[in-house]
């Protein structure tokens, strides 16, 4: 995989048509189907929705977000849907049998359409999200979701939608991609735009809320220093951003840097700091093969402020790496925690309380349909456990990354597989689960 095959309209042209063959019943509940894994640790793999490309879409690329009292899943679908133009869903655990309600269903238009990042629980209880496409001139917006404002006693209760922003293009950015935005303590949003700014290579944004709505400014204008067809402060930002406490915000780029055994860069990670009311870039890691190449997924960032992600390509073995970046006597340091020999991963990470870390591989595993993982003790050297193996009807090329609750159960989707036959041969995607396999916060 090169730097431009995850490239936009991958997502937007290439997964495929699937047209809903019937209408799904406004209220359904779907009982957890358990499957048989090759899982190393024996814990137990579940499959709690099967995606059907009714009203609960269908190509789940983003991961599920826990809600803030842990009192169900969050997510999005990228297709499907009333007007095929994806959805946002919610599953809540009854029983032994979890819920599935479509909060909201894009028409296409000013509201949004393919939402390929994540949601995430805003300060208020609002769900916050972007699409890659839809706005006022189809290059994308933020959206805000809240639940009715007086209690519904309808099974099926959708929430209402509020634009933020919809991106002009141009020098304001444009196409979210497959991210989920960030909150400072102040409800400031921060997030990424694949294009557009003044260099056309993608931008860093925050929305600040002002009289009643909120204001764009953009903290970074990628590729505004260019050599040889490379943004050398990276180019093309796929994923969202992490804070630290002092307000600093940082991200990854799959294309630009310095390094120079990829014919546009190997990627960035980068830090923005605030500076004389503006913001200025830091490069901390300029991606290579040697080391990991192309990180499009999302960092996470833990309490003594390292960060963590995933590198698709490069390392020892060539097939991507598990990095972290560590702060040191004011500088960082880089290490290559686990270098993959078949993974061809896009997404980042999950840590328990213990420090492990959980993530998934796009391709790879018994079936070649995607895996996921555990690495543990990597204080010393990190040890691999394959907890998982997709193969079809549990779910096909897992996209987004994996989140953990606080009872150390995993969760996270698959774009493709399940058991819908109305997508084709690729199946409609599913969401997951394997209980109890991390440490409990």
């Amino acid at each position: 995989m090169d730097a431009q095959t995850l490239s936009l309209g991958k997502f937007r042209f290439n997964v495929g048509s699937c047209v809903s063959t019937f209408a799904m019943a406004l209220a359904t509940v779907f009982a957890l189907t358990l499957l048989t894994s090759h899982d190393m640790q024996a814990q137990t793999f579940s499959v709690l929705h099967n995606f059907t490309g009714g009203a609960d879409g269908n190509f789940p690329f983003a991961g599920v977000t826990v809600g803030a009292s842990g009192e169900g899943l969050y997510g999005t679908a990228a297709y499907g849907g009333a007007y095929g133009a994806g959805t946002v869903f919610k599953l809540a655990q009854e029983g032994s049998s979890w819920v599935f309600s479509p909060l909201y269903e894009f028409t296409g238009g000013n509201d949004g359409d393919d939402p390929e990042g994540g949601v995430v629980v805003g300060p208020n209880g609002a769900l916050y999200g972007t699409t890659a496409f839809g706005g006022v001139v189809n290059n994308g917006v933020v959206f805000e979701l809240r639940p009715p404002a007086t209690f519904c006693s309808s099974v099926l209760c959708y929430w209402g939608e509020t634009v933020l922003q919809s991106f002009p293009g141009g020098p304001n950015g444009q196409y979210p991609l497959y991210e989920n935005l960030a909150f400072d303590s102040s409800g400031n949003i921060y997030g990424t735009t694949y294009r557009g700014g003044t260099y056309d290579y993608g931008t860093t944004f925050e929305l600040t809320p002002s009289g009643g709505g909120y204001t764009e400014s953009i903290l970074h204008n990628f590729g505004n220093q260019y050599n040889f067809g490379s943004g050398t402060d990276g180019r093309f930002p796929s994923a969202g951003v992490v804070l630290d406490t002092a307000g600093n915000v940082y991200g990854t780029t799959p294309d630009g840097g310095t390094g120079t055994e990829c014919a546009v860069g190997c990627g960035t990670l980068y830090q923005l700091t605030p500076s004389n009311g503006g913001w200025l870039e830091h490069v901390l890691v300029n991606f290579n093969q040697a080391d990991g190449s192309y990180p499009y997924g999302n960092l996470i960032m833990d309490a003594s402020g390292n960060l963590y992600g995933i590198a698709a390509e490069g390392g020892q073995n060539g097939d991507g790496v598990v990095y972290k970046l560590a702060p040191s006597n004011g500088g960082w340091t880089y290490s290559a925690l686990y270098s993959f020999s078949s993974c061809d991963s896009v997404s980042g990470v999950a840590m328990d309380a213990a420090g492990d870390l959980f993530g998934v591989c796009t391709s790879g595993g018994a079936h070649q349909d995607g895996w996921i993982f555990e690495l543990t003790n990597c204080s010393q050297t990190c040890v691999l456990v394959d907890l998982h193996d997709f193969g079809g009807s549990d779910g096909r090329e897992p996209y987004g990354g994996p989140v953990l609750d606080a009872n150390g159960n995993l969760y996270g989707t698959t774009e493709y597989g399940g058991t819908s036959a109305n997508c084709g041969d690729t199946g409609c995607g599913v969401v997951w689960e394997i209980a109890g396999v991390g440490a409990r916060h």
